[in-house]
Parts: structure tokens; sequence; C-alpha cells
């Protein structure tokens, strides 16, 4: 296995993790009552998201926001994992990529600002690179 498809493959487990992190307080916050509910908004009144504490809020929105970085770190690591394009420059960022999506959960948590935005874009820009390096 590649440097990068390791790095992906931690990088899933992160958001295993990310989700273990969350959940457990939703659970205790809320009850499994709401929690294991298809959740209209009928029934709880609100999003279910607003209805936790502000610390799990901010777990839950930084979950969300590794699934959605997540598809694009996947699909970088795919293209040159496939076309057999990886080199020093992909595992750098890679690795770069799973540092700062692991800081960004404290940072988000304790909302550290502007850190927090500032630690997403190194992610960003790690994906970014990757995905140009396959094309060149």
């Amino acid at each position: 296995m590649t440097p990068e498809l390791t790095v992906l493959t931690l990088a899933a487990l992160l958001q295993c993790l990310q989700f273990a992190l969350m959940a457990v307080p939703a659970n205790w916050e809320l009850g499994t009552g709401k929690t294991a509910s298809p959740r209209d908004l009928d029934r709880l009144g609100k999003p279910m998201i607003e209805l936790l504490s502000v610390k799990t809020a901010r777990l839950a929105r930084a979950m969300n926001n590794h699934f959605e970085a997540l598809i694009l770190f996947g699909i970088a690591i795919t293209v040159v994992s496939l076309s057999d394009q990886t080199n020093a420059i992909t595992t750098a960022c890679a690795w770069t990529y799973l540092g700062a999506r692991i800081l960004y959960i404290p940072a988000y948590y304790f909302g550290w600002t502007p850190w927090r935005s500032a630690i997403w874009f190194v992610g960003f820009l790690s994906t970014l690179v990757i995905l140009i390096t396959a094309l060149l």
C-alpha cells in the first residue's frame, strides 16, 4: 500500500473517531429517544444540531466538515494512486492533510479563531496540491 493510501485509511479511521467523539456526548445530552429517532422537525422542534450544547455541536460540525473534506481528499488520493503518480510531494501533502484534520478537531471544539480556518485551509491546500500534481 502506498503511503497516500495509508493516510487515506487513517483519515477514514479519524472520521470514525470523530463520529464517536460527537455521538457519545450527543446521546448523553439528548437521549437515545431523540438521537435514534427519524429526527423529524415536527417531533424535535428544531434541527438536532441546534439542540446540542455548544461544544457537542462544534464536534458535530467538525465531523460534518471532515465528511466533506474527505470526499475531495479521497478523490485526490485515488487519482494519484491509480495513475501511479505518487511521489514525495503527494506523500508530504497527504500527511499534512491528516495532521491538519487532526488539529481541526480541537481547533473547532475550543473555538480557536482564526486558527481553525487556517488549519482547514492547510488541509484543503494539501489536497489541491495533490490534484494539481496529478495533472502535471
